[in-house]
């Protein structure tokens, strides 16, 4: 027998997988299943709740409630249901799903007392009744049915609506129907918990009152609702009793928004990892972890989530004192107004590095927001409660060695949690920082992770693509360069400006050159009219230095005009006139930045450091990226452009410095730590200490107070050969170590840190002597600049390069890779990402398709070495572009190339010549022209489209060129050249 599918399938399937995890499920047979609950507990259809079997409950789970008083309760809760509005209803009603309500008992002699009323037992959920019906009616001014409907004690939490894509209907709809049920019987949605919206393949799930862009996938699940089909596994995952009742007590927040409050409800990513972090609390095993959550998924969520558990759940930590600390002040504020605008009520704000110290002693059980820079002059051992618990922001960033130290100083016993989209594993060295170390324990790499794949896969951030910019031919007028250069330094010796060059002819340098300014300018220009102005999108142009900005600035400017382009920095006085004519202060740039951020002037952002964390604009499309960043600061760039607005399918680098070559160290997080990097923190502690002291033993004699004498002394003797150069390397090995060893309690206690930022000073001090504003070095900088700048012409950039996409496969497979391998994996993924849209555009795609998979399972069965897979890889990536510069180039349109390319490679013998193929392709695309029409959404799935390519291919190949015998190829003429008709008209 043949059922055809439908959304009652839907239905039914949805039903199975609740009742296999503790609903009581009605509605399995097809029939309507809320006609037994209505029977049963005799609801009219303009009731919204099963009020008598709410009853039933109420008395059951509360001793104050008895059959003599339950009417009076359950008709004072029936008027809770009674609000014009919606979200305000709903939160009230939340209050006393999970507080409870305040009900008055009648005691003897007239006296009453006020008791709280349970709706829900939170403690032990088996005590509860779940019921998951379909097709529940309410009929007020209209009806509406939505497909199941789940209700505990009576109670409707979660409504849900279904769809059949066989119907031509999917979750989209799903929703806007939903929407609809909301605003005809807002009545029904009051209590609810959240709305479920699905179709045969996938699930989404929204706060009451949320728009369609915030329904969003559960797509995790904890080992005992795993399943291969995802939709399954969702349901189980998001709606079995023990998390629904669970996110009911202890996982909604109401925001206070200007355009109307708003319900949160968590991404399944945060409700996992605040689990996590409640589990390892209780545990009281390990006392720290690290949260690495990709950029744009929600962190400041996360931390508020698992600051509200920790301080309302006595069973997890009994009266605990919680620190959010970030590092900056922008992102203090940013936390500040969200708690505002939040419903949480025990937190507070530290004002001040006293007030810092105050909280600290006091303990209070509450959430304390700080930056970290507040902890500087802490006082060592403060702390007065016993469970404190801290959750850093951004924690690469928390590792700043002072800092760090004076918060392990402060506290003696406590838990400390990371958050961190782009962990630091900077270098092979021991000393380089590593957020791993920090924050996981032996043999755990991170606590809870939420990647860049998942993101994508959400739809909560895009994929990148880079466009490489990086190579430019240079016109060099070297014999003219190397003559004013000797004549200019004609009185230092060849070794000297042998060493100047090496110095000072930097990558900066080079970047700062105006020839090359002027023809990156150029190619911004022309890029950004093409791509990002026709579709109004903005972009950005990160700069190696302020210089350099205020270049990009003047010449953007001219071409642009000046309204369109805004350079973002701050200059001092000693800065020169080029730099200081950009000059913005704070008001200034939090202007620049709104009106940004809006569908107005500027277009364009200059920026050196400004913006490259924490900024979120969606209309933001395009880095145009001439700074060679690396690590999570590169991954931080990258995630400014991958916010989803609509319309918007991708981010995109244009890279003019070729950091694409450090994608794979910034992603690669996941290899084994070297031997050699995993050095007990104990050993360099040690070996600061005894660097510190070599260090201070240069300045034996010399007081380390602070006077004008000391410090003038001090200068003096580091300011002479051979004290000069044993303090300069000294004090970089220094750094390093105090970065490797730092954050650490023992830097304060031991007096480690009191000593290295004397020597900080000292070495500030001599640098300013040796490096002032009439330092000669700097002049011959700048008199080096010029002379290049003279000799140097930049006519053409490469422009010949593969786009390459940062997307959710290529991400996963670089991120498992070993590093030796991780170059040729970037090139085969990039050319297979470059070439699998394009596969059925033209024959010679599917060959050059097929040699990648040869190369790639040649190189992967180690019968290729990675340098010859690169190669290999390489010259596909050269026919790719010649493919498609041919099409793009000649007279043919690219439907015509490539029947034509079919006619005469892949089937020559059917035909008499190129210029019968030529003539045959030029009428078949023609006819489809005239005959298909394609002004409609889904015209290539059509079936009256593939009907009339079938018919126009027998009018031109049987009736007019006699060529019927393609018709019946073997090699898939018809199908191949449906392909090319539909790919290339798409």
């Amino acid at each position: 027998m043949v059922s055809i599918p439908s959304e009652g399938g839907v239905e039914r399937s949805l039903l199975s997988w609740l009742d296999g995890v503790g609903w009581e499920t009605h509605g399995l047979d097809g029939g309507r299943g809320a006609s037994v609950l209505d029977d049963a507990y005799e609801r009219d259809s303009h009731e919204v709740a099963y009020w008598n079997l709410l009853a039933e409950q109420v008395v059951a789970l509360n001793e104050e409630v008895t059959e003599d008083n339950v009417d009076k309760f359950i008709s004072s809760l029936r008027r809770d249901l009674d609000t014009e509005h919606l979200m305000d209803g709903n939160r009230e009603f939340h209050q006393l799903l999970a507080k409870g309500k305040k009900f008055s008992v009648q005691r003897g002699k007239g006296a009453t007392d006020t008791v709280i009323v349970d709706l829900i037992d939170h403690d032990n959920p088996e005590n509860n009744r779940f019921h998951a019906v379909n097709q529940f009616s309410v009929s007020r001014e209209t009806t509406i049915r939505p497909d199941v409907s789940l209700f505990v004690n009576g109670i409707p939490l979660v409504t849900m609506e279904l769809k059949s894509l066989a119907q031509d209907n999917d979750w989209h709809d799903a929703v806007s129907d939903l929407q609809d049920y909301e605003d005809d019987a807002p009545r029904l949605f009051i209590p609810g918990l959240f709305n479920v919206a699905a179709d045969t393949m996938e699930l989404r799930y929204g706060a009451m009152g949320a728009p369609k862009e915030f329904y969003e996938p559960w797509n995790d699940a904890p080992e005992e609702f795993e399943d291969d089909n995802a939709m399954k596994q969702g349901v189980k995952a998001l709606c079995n009793p023990g998390t629904l009742l669970d996110l009911v007590k202890h996982f909604v927040f109401y925001e206070r928004r200007a355009g109307g409050d708003a319900k949160i409800i968590p991404r399944y990513s945060q409700y996992y990892a605040v689990n996590r972090i409640l589990d390892r609390v209780h545990e009281g095993v390990h006392k720290r972890g690290l949260i690495w959550h990709t950029q744009g998924s929600g962190k400041s969520f996360t931390m508020l989530y698992a600051a509200e558990n920790l301080l309302s759940r006595p069973t997890v930590a009994r009266n605990p004192q919680v620190f959010v600390i970030v590092d900056t002040d922008k992102l203090n504020s940013q936390m500040r107004n969200q708690l505002a605008n939040l419903s949480l009520e025990r937190w507070t704000e530290a004002e001040s590095i006293d007030h810092l110290q105050r909280l600290i002693e006091e303990g209070s059980s509450q959430l304390v927001l700080t930056t970290i820079q507040k902890f500087e002059d802490v006082d060592p051992d403060v702390q007065g409660n016993d469970e404190v618990i801290l959750m850093s922001d951004e924690a690469h960033r928390f590792m700043e060695a002072d800092l760090g130290s004076r918060i392990k100083a402060a506290f003696t016993n406590y838990s400390h949690f990371g958050f961190t989209g782009t962990p630091v594993r900077e270098g092979e060295r021991p000393e380089d920082r590593n957020t791993f170390d920090e924050f996981s324990p032996e043999g755990e790499k991170y606590l809870h992770r939420y990647s860049v794949k998942q993101g994508i896969d959400d739809g909560l951030i895009l994929p990148v693509y880079f466009t490489l910019r990086h190579e430019m031919e240079w016109d060099i007028d070297e014999a003219g360069l190397d003559e004013e250069f000797e004549q200019e330094f004609r009185g230092m010796t060849t070794d000297e400006k042998r060493e100047f060059i090496k110095e000072n002819v930097t990558s900066r340098t080079m970047a700062e050159l105006e020839p090359r300014v002027d023809r990156a300018v150029a190619e911004i220009d022309t890029h950004y009219n093409e791509h990002l102005l026709p579709n109004g999108w903005k972009g950005m142009v990160v700069t190696p230095s302020r210089r350099s900005a205020a270049m990009y600035g003047e010449r953007l400017r001219e071409q642009m005009g000046e309204e369109a382009v805004e350079v973002l920095y701050t200059s001092t006085k000693d800065d020169s006139d080029l730099i200081k004519q950009f000059h913005t202060d704070s008001e200034e740039r939090n202007s620049i930045v709104g009106d940004f951020k809006e569908e107005e002037n500027p277009q364009l952002l200059v920026v050196h450091n400004m913006l490259l964390t924490g900024f979120d604009a969606p209309i933001l499309k395009t880095i145009y990226l001439d700074r060679n960043l690396k690590n999570h600061n590169l991954l931080q760039a990258i995630a400014r452009t991958n916010r989803p607005a609509a319309g918007k399918e991708n981010g995109e680098i244009v890279d003019f410095q070729g950091v694409f070559e450090n994608i794979d160290e910034a992603l690669d997080y996941d290899d084994e730590t070297k031997a050699y990097a995993a050095r007990d923190k104990d050993e360099l502690y040690e070996e600061l200490v005894e660097q510190v002291e070599r260090a201070m033993d240069i300045f034996d004699g010399i007081d380390k107070d602070d006077t004008q004498e000391a410090t003038y002394e001090a200068i003096e003797r580091v300011s002479t050969h051979p004290e000069r150069r044993e303090f300069k390397q000294n004090f970089r090995r220094l750094q390093n170590l105090y970065e490797a060893v730092a954050p650490d309690g023992r830097l304060v206690s031991e007096g480690i840190e009191r000593d290295y930022k004397w020597l900080s000073r000292i070495h500030v001090a001599f640098k300013r002597t040796t490096s002032g504003n009439d330092d000669p070095e700097k002049e011959m900088r700048e008199k080096t600049r010029e002379i290049i700048n003279k000799h140097v012409d930049i006519p053409e950039i490469k422009r010949d390069f593969p786009t390459y996409k940062l997307g959710k496969e290529y991400l996963e497979d670089v991120e498992e890779l070993d590093n030796p391998s991780v170059k040729a994996a970037q090139v085969a993924h990039a050319t297979r990402e470059h070439l699998h849209p394009r596969e059925n555009q033209n024959p010679r795609y599917k060959r050059l398709s097929e040699r990648v998979t040869d190369i790639v399972e040649r190189w992967q069965g180690e019968e290729m070495s990675d340098p010859k897979a690169v190669e290999a890889l390489k010259s596909v990536e050269e026919e790719v572009l010649s493919v498609k510069n041919k099409s793009e180039k000649g007279t043919r349109e690219a439907a015509e190339f490539a029947i034509y390319t079919h006619l005469t490679e892949e089937t020559p013998d059917a035909i008499e010549s190129d210029e019968q193929a030529e003539q045959v392709a030029e009428e078949i695309v023609s006819q489809f022209r005239e005959r298909v029409d394609r002004s409609y959404a889904g015209w290539k799935t059509n079936q009256q489209t593939i009907a009339e390519i079938e018919r126009i291919l027998l009018d031109v190949l049987v009736v007019e060129y006699d060529l019927g015998h393609l018709i019946k190829d073997s090699d898939g003429f018809v199908d191949a050249t449906r392909d090319y008709l539909i790919q290339n008209h798409g």
